[in-house]
């Protein structure tokens, strides 16, 4: 856990996924392609060269962006044709806000960043796991 001397509030980055598989802005679309083969990738994040989030590429991007229009997939950049996310979420964001954002949103993923950096992946799964360990055993009634 990271926590501050004087700060004992868990946050976004104490349980995300770290370092989450990305692309740069100059791979090609037949890269993606591949990283999203098995049926488990749903999708990839894109980042310029300094790792800042510049998008998301999924099947569909790829479908609508790339062989619906025509373009070849081998030459294609991803700074073309990612999409920008739908949401991003601060990595020193409270985790308990963390939660609810992924719950308000119907979320099952969304990208970590620091200052513009991608860092990591706030995954559901992940998160409800996580506070039912810090939850503990429920106490016993008292008669």
């Amino acid at each position: 856990m990271t926590l501050a001397a004087d700060d004992q509030t868990v946050r976004v980055r104490d349980a995300m996924i770290a370092e989450p598989r990305a692309l740069t802005t100059v791979d090609t679309a037949r890269v993606a392609g591949e990283v999203l083969t098995p049926p488990e990738v749903r999708a990839v994040y894109v980042v310029d060269d300094t790792g800042r989030l510049e998008g998301v590429v999924t099947r569909k991007t790829l479908v609508a962006r790339v062989v619906a229009e025509g373009l070849d997939p081998n030459t294609t950049t991803l700074d073309s044709v990612a999409e920008p996310p739908y949401y991003t979420i601060e990595a020193d964001t409270p985790l308990d806000e963390g939660y609810r954002f992924i719950e308000e949103h119907d979320a099952e993923r969304v990208p970590v960043v620091d200052e513009g950096r991608l860092v990591g992946v706030l995954s559901r799964a992940v998160l409800q796991r996580r506070l039912a360990e810090d939850e503990g055993p429920p106490e016993p009634d008292e008669a």
